[in-house]
This record gives C-alpha cells, sequence and structure tokens, in this order.
C-alpha cells in the first residue's frame, strides 16, 4: 500500500526517524547540493530514441536479470541463508548486488509503469531477502551459510568482517542494499527493505569506527548508499559513517594499506589522480562529492577537482569510458588510452555519469554534463545490446573480429560470472530522466535534449516544459515554456561542449577544421538576448504559457584528433555527429575496417537509415584502403556496434601521412 506523500512518519525505524513519506523518486534533493535535480517522475520522454530504451528496459532486462538471478542460485543464496545451509550457488562473493540492483531497477521502473504483478514479485523476493538477515541485522549470504568455504579461488573463506574485508565484498553488499532499499522505499512507500537496511547500516556503525573495525571497504559504494540513508532519515550517523569510511583510506593506523587499485595508498584529500580500479574509484569520487555538498568540506572539494582534471585530461577514452587496463579493470599511466585492449568496463561509465552529475549538482558547470552527455551516449549504451539481453562488460574502441583479450570483448554475451554490468544497467537506464532538468530557485536548468514533457517547480512556481526534438541524430530542439501566470524565469540552456568547438572540456582531444555554424536561439520567433555563463545560454525574462524558445545546434560531421602523447591515437582521426561518436564495422565494409584511410579532405556525410540497427544516422564518404584504393565508408554510431556478429571495428581511423601533425 503506498504512503499518502503529504503523510509525515513518525515512527522511528530501529533508532532512525524517517523524515517523509516518499512524494516521488527523488523530490527530495539530499541535503547540501545547492542544485536540485528534477526527478524523472516529473519527465516524460516521448522520443524513440531514449523511451525506446526505457521501455526495452522495463520490460526485457529486468526480467531476464531476475530470470538468469534464479537460474544461477542468485535468489536461492538468500533462501538458503534463511535456513542457515548451503551450499552457496555463484563464483562472486558479490552476488547479493546483482539481485539488489534489479530491484533497484525495478523499482524505478514501477514508478512509471505500475505493474501489480511485479509489485508482488519485489515483495516476494524481499521477504526472502529479509529472512536471510541474520539477528543482528548481518547480511552477506555466503559468509551466513558456510563461513569455512569460499566461493571464489581468490577469496579466503574466513569469519564475518575479516581483515581481508578488501576482498570479501561485505561492505559492497550493503552498499547496493542501501541503494535499492531507497529506491524502493521512494517507489512504493514500503518500509520491507529499508527496515532490512537499516538494520544492517546500524550493524556497520556498531562494527566500524573510531574504537572499533578500522579497515575501509575493498570496494567502494558503501558511501554513496550511506548517503542515501542519511537522505531519508534524521540526524548525521550515516553521513558521518560514510566520512569516516573515506577517511580511512591511505590511513595506515588501524589496517595495513592495500595500495592504490583499492585507492588505499593515500588520504584521499592528498590523492591527485584516478589510480587502481576504475568502477572503485568512481563511486569513491561520488561519495567524496556527497562529502564536499553535506559537509562543506574545502580539502575534499580540491580533492575531487584535482582527480577529476587528472581524468579528463588525461585518462578518458573518446567515448567517455574510464580504464585502460585489464590487469586491474583499472587506470592506466597519464595518455594510457590503448583502444584494442581497453577495458573502458561498463560499470565504469555508469559510476562516471553519478559522478558527473554530483559534481553538476554543486557546481553548475556545464562541462561536466559535457561529460556525462559523451559517457551516456557512447560508452553506457555500448554496454547493452539494442534487444536489451546481451551485454559488453569491456567496451574495446577497436577489434580485429578474431583475438580479444578476453571472451568479453568480441560480442555481447547474455550473462556472466561477474554479472555486475547487466545488472547495473538494468537499474541505471531507468533514471535516465533524471538527468534532463535541474532547478536552483527561480532558475532551470536544461541539460539534455529528448523529446519530452515535464512539470517542474521552479522558485515555487509550477512551471510545464514540452520538448519537441529529434535528438541526437538532429539538433533543433524547441522548448515550450509554461508557466501558469506570467513569471519571470532564468532558463539556462546548455550548449555542449560539441556545440562550442570542445570535444572535452580539456585538451586531451580537439576537433580538426572549421567549425559549423555557431548555434542560435529565439524566442517566439525572434533572435533572443542571450549571455553566456560556465557552458550555458542564460535566458533571463519574462516568461508566459505558450512561450516557446527555440535552440538549433548545427551538427557537422567533425574529426577529433587526439593529444600527440596518446600513442594509440597517433597518426589517427575519429569521427564524431553531435553527442555521438562514430566506428566503422566490418559488416559495412566487407569484413575490413582496419586499413581504412580517411583523408582530411574527404568530404563526410550523414544519411539517416531507418532500416539499419533499430533506425540510426550514419556517416557516408569516399575513402583510401592501405594502397591508396578508393573505399566507400559506412561509419555507425559507436554504441551500435556488434550487433551482426564479431568482426573489425575501430573507432580511431588512419590519416594519410602527408595530414598528420608533425
Amino acid at each position: 500500500m503506498r504512503t499518502s506523500p503529504d503523510v509525515r512518519l513518525a515512527a522511528c525505524v530501529l533508532g532512525a526517524c524517517l523524515l517523509s513519506a516518499p512524494a516521488g523518486f527523488g523530490a527530495d534533493q539530499a541535503p547540501g547540493y545547492p542544485i536540485t535535480r528534477v526527478p524523472f517522475t516529473q519527465v516524460r520522454l516521448l522520443d524513440s530514441f531514449w523511451s525506446r530504451r526505457l521501455e526495452t528496459n522495463r520490460t526485457v532486462t529486468i526480467p531476464f536479470g531476475f530470470k538468469k538471478s534464479e537460474e544461477e542460485g542468485r535468489i536461492r543464496n538468500f533462501e538458503r541463508a534463511a535456513r542457515r545451509s548451503g551450499p552457496y550457488e555463484g563464483k562472486m562473493p558479490f552476488d547479493d548486488t546483482d539481485v539488489y540492483k534489479l530491484i533497484e531497477g525495478a523499482s524505478y521502473s514501477l514508478q512509471g509503469h505500475p505493474d501489480p504483478e511485479l509489485d508482488r514479485y519485489l515483495d516476494g523476493l524481499i521477504a526472502k531477502i529479509a529472512a536471510a538477515q541474520e539477528a543482528d541485522g548481518y547480511l552477506t549470504t555466503y559468509k551466513t551459510i558456510d563461513i569455512t568455504k569460499s566461493p571464489a579461488d581468490w577469496l579466503k573463506p574466513g569469519p564475518k568482517w575479516t581483515l581481508e574485508l578488501e576482498g570479501s565484498h561485505e561492505l559492497y553488499n550493503a552498499g547496493h542494499l542501501y541503494e535499492a532499499a531507497w529506491a524502493h522505499f521512494r517507489a512504493t512507500g514500503k518500509r520491507t527493505l529499508l527496515d532490512v537496511a537499516l538494520k544492517n547500516a546500524d550493524l556497520v556503525g556498531r562494527t566500524f569506527g573510531p574504537g572499533r573495525l578500522l579497515t575501509p571497504p575493498g570496494h567502494q559504494i558503501v558511501e554513496t548508499g550511506l548517503f542515501k540513508l542519511a537522505e531519508l532519515t534524521t540526524g548525521t550517523r550515516y553521513g558521518d559513517l560514510a566520512r569516516f569510511f573515506l577517511d580511512q583510506r591511505g590511513n595506515a593506523k588501524g589496517h595495513a594499506l592495500h595500495g592504490t587499485y583499492n585507492q588505499d595508498h593515500l588520504p584521499v584529500v592528498e590523492q591527485r589522480e584516478a589510480v587502481g580500479h576504475a568502477v572503485r574509484a568512481t563511486y569513491m569520487y561520488a561519495g567524496m562529492v556527497d562529502v564536499v555538498a553535506l559537509q562543506r568540506d574545502q580539502a575534499y572539494r580540491e580533492a575531487v577537482e584535482r582527480i577529476w582534471e587528472d581524468v579528463t585530461a588525461r585518462k578518458l577514452y573518446v567515448t567517455g569510458g574510464l580504464g585502460a587496463r585489464r590487469d586491474h579493470e583499472g587506470f592506466g599511466q597519464a595518455f594510457e588510452l590503448p583502444n584494442r585492449t581497453a577495458y573502458s568496463e561498463t560499470c565504469a561509465s555508469i559510476a562516471s555519469v553519478y559522478w558527473n552529475h554530483r559534481m553538476f549538482l554543486l557546481t553548475g558547470d556545464a562541462r561536466y554534463v559535457d561529460v556525462l552527455e559523451r559517457t551516456l551516449y557512447n560508452a553506457v549504451l555500448s554496454g547493452v545490446s539494442l534487444g536489451g539481453d546481451t551485454f559488453f562488460y569491456p567496451n574495446p574502441l577497436e577489434s580485429d573480429g578474431r583475438t580479444a583479450f578476453n571472451q568479453r570483448a568480441l560480442t555481447r554475451k547474455p550473462w556472466f560470472d561477474c554479472s555486475c554490468c547487466p545488472t547495473n544497467l538494468a537499474r541505471f537506464i531507468p533514471s535516465v530522466p533524471d538527468y534532463v532538468y535541474a532547478v536552483r530557485g527561480g532558475t532551470l536548468y536544461v541539460n539534455l535534449y529528448a523529446a519530452s514533457e515535464a512539470r517542474v517547480d521552479v522558485g515555487g512556481a509550477a512551471v510545464t516544459l514540452a520538448q519537441k526534438t529529434a535528438y541526437p541524430w538532429d539538433g533543433r530542439v524547441e522548448l515550450r515554456v509554461g508557466p501558469g501566470q506570467p513569471r519571470a524565469l532564468e532558463l539556462r540552456l546548455r550548449i555542449p561542449g560539441w556545440a562550442r568547438g570542445r570535444p572535452v572540456p580539456s585538451d586531451l582531444y580537439r576537433y580538426l577544421g572549421e567549425a559549423g555554424a555557431p548555434p542560435t536561439i529565439e524566442i517566439n520567433g525572434k533572435a533572443a538576448d542571450v549571455r553566456m555563463d560556465g557552458g550555458y545560454a542564460v535566458l533571463a525574462r519574462t516568461f508566459s504559457a505558450g512561450d516557446v524558445v527555440t535552440l538549433d545546434l548545427t551538427m557537422p560531421v567533425r574529426r577529433v584528433l587526439a593529444d600527440e602523447r596518446v600513442a594509440d591515437d597517433a597518426g589517427k582521426v575519429a569521427l564524431e555527429r553531435g553527442p555521438l561518436v562514430y566506428c566503422a564495422e566490418g559488416a559495412d565494409h566487407a569484413g575490413s575496417v582496419l586499413d581504412l584511410v580517411v583523408p582530411d579532405d574527404a568530404s563526410l556525410a550523414a544519411e539517416a537509415r531507418a532500416d539499419l540497427l533499430g533506425g540510426v544516422t550514419v556517416l557516408r564518404g569516399t575513402v583510401r584502403d592501405g594502397e591508396g584504393k578508393p573505399r566507400e565508408l559506412l561509419a555507425i554510431p559507436y554504441y551500435a556496434w556488434s550487433h551482426r556478429g564479431a568482426g573489425e571495428m575501430a573507432v580511431w581511423l588512419k590519416r594519410p601521412l602527408a595530414g598528420r601533425r608533425p
């Protein structure tokens, strides 16, 4: 039964008083952030690009994930933990998190598509999770089932919260539990999973802290999960506990340091560059931004900004992907960005979106949304097939069609022993509308462009918005603004970096050649008086119902060059149009693309293809092969590669020797 949105909950759950019943997911911005996201429950996507993906996630990806979790024992593990009898099924100690992430995604789905059958299924699943929880609040199924056996050869068995915490993933499990509980409570008003999460968080608080265990988690995410619980409850203990875990990194007093892989080599406020496992790192950086917002910590702010600059200027793939090395699924040295062996894990891209969105909510600077958009349309979407039931774990930028650094890098697979990426996509995709709009007082930010309808509270006034656009295929956006009565508003339209002549907010990549026509903005058919501020076109005026703001972002085909220190991209060019990175795939070139040479003066044109890959705009032109003979190029959006069998693929294509930089 849903709780009325205007009811204040007087009861306390395990000592933590809930602030309020849900008024829709994300309706209450976490305290401290100066900018408030407009929750996806208030944004209805109508376009054929994103609405189709959300529907596929709802009808295919989430049910598929639950089916696989049932087949492979992830759900049976909770049942066996409730009976305290084994064996544990699976090879990973964090298989519990796949179930939690699916619950999170399903909860988001319920917000926009009420589904009594799914609601009942979640109730039954949560009952199994609650039964598996031990009396003191502990919840990690493989430890509860049998602490003498390990689910993986690389993990030593042992008691709870052992000094092997960097590999046990007990706190990683807890973090995803908290995130799922937050989403489920927001969606349904039910406290069933939230009770479990708070009981577990209270145990973690009794177990870790000054005078208790001082070991930080091996894999971060408990920090952002604790901040989610802090958002729902009174008091500061959950936020303080998250801060404690962050402060313990690099602190040799109380635990043995585990080095750069876990970002446990220096105190976080002293870290200057992104190192180690990319997913762990980016979840940690998101948690650091939460500290800045909630506790106004300047040292944390300076550290996380330094690290962001390092990533953006030295360690970011042109697709927005993160993680160069497969040996530790993580960052390499500065400018180490190999293409064929790029790891660029899907989970790292999702975590990057979380991190960059928080940076925007803290600062209002469009450069963070520029990175978010690039990552979203390319590195994230590449991770899931158009059908929604096969996935990439790594996302390489080149393939020879025969060999790969592991079996996950040539074609999408339906599932993995470590299926963190499929279930992460299941929880992430429904929240995409969350990133479209944001507000700060009387200012409305338009961050992403997609045909949609929204109802937004701006400075205490209800404003309806309707976007009409074919983005990302076309850069023309019509935004109909509808305040109930004439009202002074400041409308901030993000002018994407790609439309301002900068692929990324650093010198890591740059465009070759002249830019197209500059963006134009009209209000009711007349040129608007605008000023630029932090990447936004600012329209400050009195808006009336029916006012139409038209933004025209020209979308020429652009050639991208990388910093000369990126060895793999030397003498090569990448192709972009709008927010999309393109690639050449063997399926369109008689199997061979690695020998293609793109002259700097080759004419490249965009062409809509409704019959290809679910409907895409391709790039066409005449280029050369390795012997200088003419070849016809057909480039497709990178996110759509590997739907027609394994074969050659390349994002970075050769340039003629004469056209290369000295």
